[in-house]
């Protein structure tokens, strides 16, 4: 099993940053890929990064793309999410995944591990 444990989020000014940390512990050897996703009010819950733990390439949602950066620190087994510009939009609950197999990273059903979620409140 992998776990993950995220950390970051709270209340933000629209326009500001934040970042959002996932730290993997458990079988990490076996990651394809982490991402993550969000869950806003009433909502479904969307893809917004992913990246592929070998290769380091990355994936964004339309909605995030030249705002958001994911990264990854191979050695702390840990995943990034830098959110600039932030939008009253982005409010949501952001939760991290890790995927054990491939090619598609965008979707949540080949995610098998989440972490618990935090909130993200963006202030209009």
């Amino acid at each position: 099993q992998v776990q993950l444990v995220e950390s970051g989020g709270g209340l933000e000014q629209t326009g500001g940053s934040q970042r959002l940390s996932c730290a993997a512990s458990g079988r990490t050897f076996s990651m394809y890929a982490m991402g993550w996703f969000r869950q806003a009010p009433g909502k479904g819950r969307e893809f917004v990064a992913a990246i592929e733990w070998r290769s380091g390439s990355t994936y964004y949602a339309d909605s995030v793309k030249g705002r958001f950066t994911i990264s990854r620190d191979n050695a702390k087994n840990t995943v990034y999410l830098q959110m600039n510009s932030l939008k009253p939009e982005d409010t949501a609950v952001y939760y991290c995944a890790s995927s054990d197999r491939g090619p598609a990273v965008t979707v949540a059903y080949v995610y098998r591990y989440w972490g618990q979620g935090t909130q993200v409140s963006v202030s209009s």
